[in-house]
């Protein structure tokens, strides 16, 4: 695991001047020049790119629309967003203006503001204006309505012919007090220790653990005498406790994945590369002493820095996932590795597709979702919760200039600029495109892998080189690249895939 150093955790100089490596307009590039320096300044494309025998790229002599000059707006000041959305050189506006192209707000903002109900209209928003969250994301954030909407997607596919087990990813759950006679009786008749949670908060918050009726029965005897009472009260869910998770050096964790979703109908999803495993300070251990130790059982990271013998000077309980499947590899071999992560692909995929029926698919929306997952010592997945708002903060500087570098790939996918053509990229930065209109997606760069999740990221700003050389090939330039493509796999019988 990663050690710390003495630093404070913001993005790097180096890794701010990087998100200049987008497709700023010229305005932005002398405002990105000015503000970051020479680095970046070397770093933009040049305006032709000389080929072999001396002559310039046909493609690079092509007028094309210059990029647009974006605005932003941030809700949060001076925090990591707000940070990479300046060093891309794009100009910052008030949110209340409503004059920016891109908004990077809290959940409370859109909900006041990108409003939908019978009584309310949305409020009107540009062609070209980017917000993101979708307006009911708590249709796969909200625990509860995560277990309802993938209930129902399981019955769904059951009723269609479809293999119901695509969507038998999260630990049995039932929603309190609702359906707390249902849990009672699942208790009594099979045991077993089962974790409750409240549903809206976060960072393991008013979570614990229960393995007795009696537990359970004064739990709701108490939230019954509170409502009766008219206090407010949170509602819980309570799952099955995954009691034989996967272990690293005796201790438990989960991992912390980013997915970005672009539309919900048709679904486009891109998965980012990296992401990194979450441990526990404690040796994770089912004696009944330890049931009500946090540092035991949850592996929230606001919950773990409490614990008297935490040392952050040691270790900051992070692994890089990348280290995670080199681990899995060494331990278990290549077969079983590739199947933990191509079952944790899966989760994230078919998360997606249990809400994407019931997901308002506003055009001017998009999300950044933090997955949280747990293997058990089978190597199998299970999908803990997904968070709307995944933390931006950094307890190392490792951890904030991988956030720098998500963050900016992030912004680049949005095409605010608009020098995709109305393409879709199968990588940008960091991210590999992953589903687009329903479908899966993979390219040749997959090879064998049956995902990327976990794979080299150190070609990142090679990817977005590759990138740009793409945009400026145009469309055009494309069509004909698919065109010699094509006749390759009339001729050699090789499989179709994305071009890149």
């Amino acid at each position: 695991m990663r050690t710390l150093r003495d630093t404070d955790y913001f993005p790097s100089p180096d890794q701010l001047e990087r998100c200049s490596l987008g497709f700023p307009s010229e305005r932005a590039q002398e405002s990105t020049r000015a503000s970051v320096g020479t680095a970046a300044e070397m770093a933009l494309p040049p305006r032709t790119r000389a080929r072999p025998n001396g002559q310039p790229d046909p493609a690079s002599t092509i007028e094309r629309k210059p990029p647009r000059n974006v605005k932003f707006a941030c809700t949060m000041e001076k925090s990591a967003p707000h940070r990479v959305l300046a060093a891309r050189g794009w100009r910052e506006v008030d949110d209340d203006s409503w004059d920016w192209d891109v908004m990077w707000a809290d959940t409370g903002w859109v909900h006041d503001n990108v409003t939908y109900n019978v009584t309310t209209q949305p409020q009107r928003l540009r062609e070209n204006q980017r917000v993101n969250h979708f307006p009911n994301h708590v249709e796969l954030t909200r625990k509860d309505l995560l277990a309802k909407n993938v209930k129902r997607a399981k019955r769904q596919a059951e009723k269609d012919g479809a293999d119901p087990a695509e969507f038998d990813f999260i630990p049995k759950t039932y929603v309190l007090p609702g359906e707390g006679q249902m849990l009672l009786r699942e208790v009594r008749e099979k045991g077993g220790t089962w974790i409750m949670k409240p549903i809206g908060r976060a960072q393991g918050t008013g979570i614990f653990l229960v393995n007795k009726v009696k537990q359970i029965e004064d739990w709701l005897k108490r939230r019954g005498t509170e409502a009766a009472e008219n206090k407010l009260s949170d509602d819980y869910v309570c799952q099955r406790y995954v009691d034989d998770p996967y272990l690293v050096d005796d201790r438990k964790f989960d991992m912390r994945i980013y997915v970005l979703v672009l539309s919900y109908q048709p679904l486009k999803v891109y998965l980012y590369r990296e992401g990194f495993a979450r441990f526990t300070n404690t040796p994770y251990s089912t004696a009944k002493s330890d049931l009500k130790n946090p540092y035991v059982h949850l592996t929230n990271h606001a919950i773990q820095k409490r614990d008297v013998d935490y040392d952050p000077s040691v270790d900051d309980l992070k692994m890089p996932i990348q280290d995670l499947y080199t681990h899995m590899l060494s331990t278990h071999g290549q077969d079983a590795a590739d199947r933990c992560f191509a079952g944790m692909h899966g989760v994230i995929i078919n998360a997606l597709r249990s809400v994407s029926q019931v997901m308002i698919n506003d055009k001017h929306c998009y999300e950044l979702y933090g997955y949280d997952i747990m293997i058990d010592a089978e190597l199998r997945p299970w999908l803990i919760e997904v968070n709307a708002s995944p933390s931006m903060s950094s307890d190392s500087q490792s951890d904030a200039d991988l956030k720098a570098a998500l963050l900016d790939d992030t912004f680049t996918c949005l095409d605010a600029e608009e020098v995709f053509e109305g393409r879709t990229p199968p990588r940008v930065g960091g991210f590999d495109l992953v589903c687009e209109d329903g479908k899966l997606t993979r390219t040749a760069e997959w090879g064998g892998l049956p995902t990327l999740l976990g794979a080299d990221n150190s070609d990142r700003l090679e990817a977005l080189e590759r990138l740009r050389r793409w945009c400026k090939k145009g469309k055009a330039g494309e069509e004909r690249a698919k065109a010699r493509s094509a006749a390759l796999v009339a001729a050699t019988g090789m499989p179709p895939i994305v071009h890149w």
